[in-house]
């Protein structure tokens, strides 16, 4: 495993950790780069975001933030990047509902966040890692950029599918026959 972040909301990666999300969307932001954003990593650790307005953003029902722990960050899940693509078709991107949380309009701002419309998705494998891992709330993890160096992962850490064998296959079925041209 690469000792690799990419940061998300907290609640992306809670509903990662339930098996509610299996795809990650991304357009890019102000630190991301001239290229603009990337998924660089095929192995991650899902490294969470505790920013109050992503309540709203959301399509679950009674969402809360999860509690943020003083001045450390607590990693729960590894993920491994099956496939990527960038959509730009906004009726796929609307298809993409069952495999995600975000709102439409989130969604909609996403693709449309520059002159060329379209949103980055990456389909995920998520392992639950035991035992958590957790680091100190350095200033070097802030920032508005997607993906951290961390260091190394404790020795004594293993990971847990999240979804079965089967579940998996036939979610990535499903997303492939939408995403397909």
């Amino acid at each position: 495993m690469e000792s690799v972040g990419f940061k998300e909301w907290a609640l992306v990666c809670e509903a990662l950790g339930r098996g509610e999300q299996s795809i990650i969307l991304r357009k890019g932001g102000i630190a991301e780069g001239r290229a603009g954003f990337q998924f660089e990593h095929r192995e991650f650790f899902l490294f969470p975001t505790f920013f109050h307005e992503q309540l709203g953003k959301t399509r679950l029902a009674e969402a809360q933030i999860p509690e943020k722990r003083a001045d450390t960050v607590e990693i729960r899940l590894f993920a491994r990047m099956e496939f990527s693509t960038v959509v730009t078709d906004w009726e796929k991107a609307i298809a993409l509902e069952p495999f995600h949380i975000l709102t439409r309009e989130v969604v909609r701002e996403r693709f449309d966040y520059d002159e060329a419309p379209g949103i980055h998705v990456a389909f995920l494998r998520v392992f639950r890692l035991d035992p958590s891992w957790s680091l100190p709330g350095e200033k070097k993890y802030g920032g508005c950029r997607s993906w951290l160096n961390l260091p190394p992962l404790p020795a004594n850490s293993r990971h847990h599918a999240i979804a079965s064998d089967d579940e998996h296959a036939n979610r990535a079925t499903a997303l492939r026959e939408i995403i397909a041209d």
